[in-house]
């Protein structure tokens, strides 16, 4: 069994250097994101860490450590760039200071995903430092575009599948469900997402001279928005649904078997009443599925405008069964149904399109992960669950790489990703080590699994 450090110090201020690099990939300088790649890139000196600078985009960072032969080989995939802050002012401290709070480490990117990768590093170096070698060959992979949708990895895993090959991925991305139980996700969420322009006047125009006479695109949209929905919460798109199988009897006692209060769930958001697709408890809806959300609306301001253009940005999470290009095509054929006189309506449908992800729950990896996290958490039940958001690299490492990928994140879904005041549990820290240890030898078939 390896030994970690007596305290958390070193750890805690070897993550804040990592996390006071303000790699938000959407508009970080190239400066920025190389110093986070390279500070990577150091920490993996051991297997010979490398930083590739594509044509285009942020850098990958590699390495493979591969001497443990007759030893099976996993790819450890992760990423390093960040989500944009927000509103600084709604921050408790600034999100490129990272601040110790009691049981917590706060600052963009602590939980999603610089902790949780963090964790590998250690790990790996842990093993060198006392054992000499890793229990079996790792291959490293981490980007800078994965808060972007990862619009140039499935290139270059395409131009190095040979030397990426593996027999599993583990993502060190991902979340467990809540921090009152372990838990190992069996499924991913697909994504889509598009923006629904609507355009009027040739410029924007004073609403007092032109009010009244010419169709206000604000308004148009609105109407285009109700209508992708019923009042009682169901999308309203013909043939959405298309594809997906029954959630069966079987699925719904599973499901209902869980411990779990909506009512404590809608508490934690300020919320009293939930709201979604009838027919379903508020987990089903979470996990088993679909979604159609509008994420955004712009357009004039506050002043006396009729604006030219509107815009909405719409996303939807996907669930096995749906095929995304599908998806597309019905959403913009509802559009183009709902009557706009006066004005014109574009649907522009963004590129990454990504395919729902599950794996079985009977994979060897999923039994090794359950009996890591039970040696970790010993007396817990491990939970299979689901996770509601998208890692686009799951389905792509499945069909370039021909091999499944096994979450495996210390994050927790309450830990505030992609909002202000983003945090990490310090405990993660030493328990995320010591699974991915445990981990590892599982993996690997050693004596030492326990």
């Amino acid at each position: 069994m390896l030994s970690f450090d007596p305290d958390d110090s070193r750890y805690l201020r070897e993550l804040s250097a990592f996390v006071a690099i303000p790699s938000v990939s959407r508009d970080a300088e190239s400066a920025t994101m190389r110093a986070a790649a390279g500070w990577l890139a150091g920490q993996l000196e051991f297997a010979g860490g490398l930083v590739m600078v594509p044509a285009s985009g942020h850098p990958f960072v590699r390495a493979d450590w591969l001497d443990a032969p007759g030893a099976p080989t996993v790819l450890v995939y992760g990423h390093y760039d960040v989500q944009p802050t927000g509103d600084e002012a709604e921050w408790i401290t600034p999100p490129f200071h990272p601040t110790v709070d009691g049981d917590i480490i706060r600052g963009r990117g602590t939980s999603d995903d610089k902790g949780p990768v963090y964790l590998v590093l250690k790990t790996a170096q842990a093993f060198m430092a006392q054992e000499g070698a890793l229990p079996l060959n790792v291959k490293f992979l981490f980007e800078g575009e994965e808060e972007i949708g990862s619009p140039n990895l499935a290139a270059f895993v395409a131009d190095h599948a040979a030397e990426l090959a593996a027999d599993l991925v583990i993502s060190a991305d991902g979340a467990m469900w809540r921090p009152t139980e372990p838990s190992v996700s069996l499924a991913s969420k697909g994504l889509v997402s598009l923006d629904i322009v609507v355009e009027g006047a040739s410029t924007d125009l004073h609403s007092g001279r032109y009010g009244g006479t010419v169709a206000n695109p604000i308004h148009a949209l609105a109407v285009i928005l109700a209508s992708l929905h019923t009042p009682d919460g169901a999308v309203a798109v013909d043939g959405f649904y298309d594809g997906i199988p029954p959630l069966s009897a079987e699925r719904r006692h599973e499901i209902a078997e869980i411990p779990f209060s909506a009512g404590n769930y809608l508490a934690e958001l300020g919320l009293t009443l939930g709201h979604g697709e009838p027919g379903y408890t508020t987990l089903e809806r979470l996990w088993e599925r679909p979604t159609l959300d509008v994420n955004g609306v712009r357009s004039g301001g506050k002043y006396t405008v009729i604006p030219h253009v509107a815009i909405a940005h719409i996303s939807c999470r996907l669930v096995p069964g749906q095929d995304p290009d599908h998806v597309i095509d019905v959403i913009t054929a509802h559009v183009e149904a709902v009557a706009a006189p006066g004005v014109r309506v574009t649907v522009r449908a963004d590129e990454a399109r990504v395919p729902a992800y599950t794996i079985a729950a009977d994979h060897p990896a999923i039994r090794a992960a359950t009996a890591a996290l039970e040696a970790v958490y010993p007396g817990q039940h491990v939970l299979n669950a689901r996770v509601p958001g998208t890692l686009p690299a799951t389905a792509m490492f499945e069909r370039l790489l021909g091999v499944k990928t096994l979450f495996f994140s210390f994050s927790t879904a309450d830990e505030k990703l992609h909002a202000p005041n983003e945090f990490f549990r310090i405990r993660r820290l030493r328990e995320g080590m010591r699974a991915w240890e445990q981990l590892w030898r599982l993996l690997a078939g050693t004596k030492e699994a326990s």
